[in-house]
């Protein structure tokens, strides 16, 4: 790795969109904003910023999707990683999944990374990598985005893990090493 990659990191929802609210009452706007400036801390102080990373909020925001990929494209991102927390009616599903858009063949390497990960390293039941139609991923094809789906909050164990500072810790952590692995393998 020669030079600093770019990271836009895009911590979904925010602002009047709370995104799925847990059975805990915890909303997805404010545990997906905790991992994402996790991220950037562990950045800094365990990878002494070997990473350029921005994020599409840094507060409580709404941010419009255009103008979060408006980010990416203006900042001239190398990766993409859009954090979100999954909902169901049926309580007792469970697990992760990693979207990406079939336009880039990188991003599903990356989201293959991801999910192997997530399981692996995790523990999450890894409900697979799949193709997603969202707009975060259609209008970045020209880099690696992948759309990462970190437990259901309509599960109560989930709901608890997500909310626990370790955990939190433990996904951002995970997020900044799959990166750096997969622009070492690069």
């Amino acid at each position: 790795m020669n030079q600093r990659k770019l990271i836009v990191i895009d911590p979904g929802h925010g602002g009047i969109d709370s995104g799925a609210i847990g059975v805990n009452d915890v909303l997805e706007k404010t545990i997906v904003l905790d991992i994402a400036k996790e991220v950037l801390r562990l950045n800094r102080d365990l990878y002494k910023d070997t990473l350029d990373i921005y994020l599409t909020r840094y507060s409580d925001t709404l941010i419009s999707l255009g103008q979060r990929m408006k980010l990416a494209k203006v900042l001239r991102a190398d990766f993409f990683v859009s954090i979100h927390c999954n909902n169901a009616s049926r309580r007792e599903a469970h697990g992760i999944e990693v979207y990406f858009d079939g336009a880039n063949k990188r991003s599903k390497q990356l989201a293959v990374l991801f999910a192997f990960g997530l399981s692996d390293k995790l523990g999450f039941k890894n409900r697979g990598v799949k193709y997603g139609n969202f707009q975060v991923l259609r209008q970045t094809t020209d880099i690696p985005s992948v759309l990462l789906e970190l437990g259901f909050l309509s599960n109560s164990e989930e709901a608890a893990h997500n909310t626990n500072a370790a955990s939190i810790s433990g996904f951002a952590l995970l997020i900044l090493e799959t990166l750096l692995e997969f622009l070492r393998d690069d």
